[in-house]
């Protein structure tokens, strides 16, 4: 309900802050410049608040669109809710802003802190993440409301110009902000350190527009509540980084257990590695504790368990190099050398070329105890080329280069990469992607794509299957039992429990069952066989009954008629 204007009394005096020119210790241009400035820093702030919401929803959710449309929707509707309610503070701006950006400080830099510890010790972050796009949604819609006043204050002149001005320097702001959060905060600082240095400039850069510029506007009460607010919010933030560390490393024990001995951001996800470090860490063997099994977990989702990695592998590798020639091979993905591990096994492998994304795990790889002893340092055999790229955009290039420059054709493509069902991996799944692909298998060639779980997401799967159907390629798709219960599309505990880890049971030991599957699609220019290589040792744990069980059950739950999924309509988040 509007109210109705008051009528104006003549004498009568107005309220004093929006219609009397400021007191200020400054001349009216440099107040006004301060004013631009401190709107400049904030909407730089308030841009990264939003950016790190979506970056760690992202990580602690999956599905990057999304986390995207939910924290940018609600974000956008809760500041159109705080300039309604900032039209209440206007006879006070100058408190009503010092509050605000104390309160925005806060809120805005612990977030990453609070979202972090709602997935770690209560296994969701979905409402805390809405609840803090909501409470920075609001705070910062409460901004220019009151900035617009105090500008007003300072120099009065019409409202178009004063509207220009203000959000000229706000949106300036916003590119700051947006490119800062990437190129320094992330990569310098981190999510939980870099939000809260974040709030730390937004306390400062309020606290100084109103405690000096338009400290005349205060009364005595209210200068020392908001200095001493101040205050609180900047040794809470300074608090917050310097427990930055430990809290980080009490959350990953609380999501991995005591197990977690390697965790590293890499500038492209954070690795986190339990257990491996026994005598005969691996395939089911291995003490409690740091000597488990080894598991390898990116950005939460777990990718390689030693109990079961050798089966998954196996998978993989085997049926696709048993169905013809296999001297040149290409593994897109994979950088933890276990497929490459199978491929060795091969006599007439002549050459393997590995296309990894992120350079930190590949230094894994090769270096860890554990990780290299599980992968029998396949990445040192010298028949090997490591090539560290973005498969997509290295399957492009191939394309691109003169006849005279390209890639011999490969025998064998392994597709080992994430899940489809991650946002940031659906264009590995693209009718382009495949496209590509294709272009440089030999005459012969075969590719084979791990494509998810069949049966608890059989629609996914499936559509994989069509997508690489789509390119002209006959396809078997088949499947395996024993993925473990944790290794699936997304890491947010509440859509899918990790097993309980304590002090003494490692997470890198989770369960796996006969309804769990693997799921997997051989594809070549003519229907390929599925079976097992008579030049390569037997399997450790694949048999050719198994994989033709495999083949028969997929068969049997074939989805027809599903459309292929291409870079502009991606299929796999429907």
């Amino acid at each position: 309900m509007i109210d109705p204007p008051e009528p104006v009394l003549t004498g009568a005096p107005g309220p004093p802050e929006a219609m009397t020119p400021a007191r200020l210790p400054v001349p009216a241009g440099p107040g006004r410049l301060l004013v631009l400035a401190v709107v400049f820093v904030c909407a730089a702030c308030g841009l990264v608040y939003e950016l790190e919401l979506v970056a760690l929803a992202t990580y602690l959710v999956g599905d990057s669109v999304t986390q995207a449309s939910v924290v940018l929707s609600v974000m956008v509707f809760a500041m159109g809710v705080g300039a309604l309610l900032a039209k209440r503070l206007r006879c006070r701006a100058a408190v009503g802003f010092g509050a605000v950006e104390a309160g925005l400080a806060l809120v805005g830099g612990s977030s990453a802190m609070a979202l972090y510890a709602c997935f770690a010790w209560f296994g969701q972050s979905r409402s805390a993440l809405v609840g803090f796009s909501l409470a920075i949604g609001i705070l910062i819609g409460a901004e220019v409301p009151l900035l617009m006043t105090l500008i007003q204050r300072v120099r009065r002149q019409d409202a178009g110009g004063a509207v220009a001005d203000l959000f000229a320097a706000d949106y300036v702001g916003a590119l700051v902000g947006g490119l800062a959060f990437p190129f320094l905060l992330l990569p310098g600082f981190g999510q939980l350190t870099g939000a809260l240095l974040t709030g730390g400039v937004n306390a400062v850069a309020g606290g100084v527009l109103v405690l000096w510029l338009f400290r005349d506007d205060l009364s005595a009460r209210a200068r020392w509540a908001l200095l001493a607010g101040n205050a609180l919010v900047l040794a809470l933030l300074a608090a917050g980084v310097l427990l930055a560390a430990p809290f980080e490393r009490a959350a990953r024990q609380a999501v991995y257990g005591s197990s977690a001995r390697v965790a590293v951001q890499t500038g492209i996800q954070e690795v986190v590695m339990t257990g491996g470090t026994g005598d005969g860490a691996g395939a089911g063997q291995g003490r409690k504790g740091l000597g488990g099994p080894l598991a390898l977990y990116l950005d939460g989702r777990l990718r390689v368990s030693a109990e079961t990695e050798y089966r998954y592998h196996e998978a993989l590798v085997h049926p696709a190099m048993a169905a013809g020639p296999h001297r040149r091979v290409l593994v897109l993905g994979g950088g933890d050398g276990l497929a490459v591990r199978e491929i060795l096994r091969h006599r007439s492998v002549r050459s393997v070329t590995v296309v990894e994304l992120d350079p930190g795990v590949l230094r894994l790889a090769r270096s860890d105890p554990g990780l290299s002893r599980l992968n029998h340092h396949s990445l040192s055999d010298p028949r090997v080329r490591v090539v560290t790229a973005d498969a997509f955009e290295w399957l492009r290039q191939q394309g691109l280069r003169g006849r005279g420059r390209r890639q011999a054709p490969f025998d064998v493509i392994v597709s080992d990469l994430p899940d489809p069902g991650i946002a940031a991996s659906t264009k590995l799944y693209s009718q382009e992607f495949y496209g590509l692909a294709a272009r440089l298998l030999a005459p012969g060639g075969r590719l084979v794509v791990h494509a998810g779980p069949p049966v608890e997401r059989a629609r996914l799967y499936w559509t994989v299957e069509s997508t690489v159907r789509s390119v002209g390629l006959a396809t078997v798709p088949y499947r395996l039992a024993g993925r473990p219960a944790s290794f699936y599309g997304g890491p947010d505990r509440t859509a899918a429990p990790v097993a309980s880890v304590d002090a003494e049971v490692p997470a890198a030991a989770p369960s796996a069952g006969p309804d769990r599957y693997w799921g997997f699609v051989l594809a070549a220019r003519h229907r390929p066989r599925l079976g097992l290589a008579p030049d390569a040792p037997p399997p450790a744990g694949l048999t050719c009954a198994e994989l033709q069980a495999g083949r028969r059950g997929e068969a049997h739950d074939r989805m027809p008629g599903l459309p292929a999924s291409t870079l502009m309509h991606p299929r796999y988040l429907d």
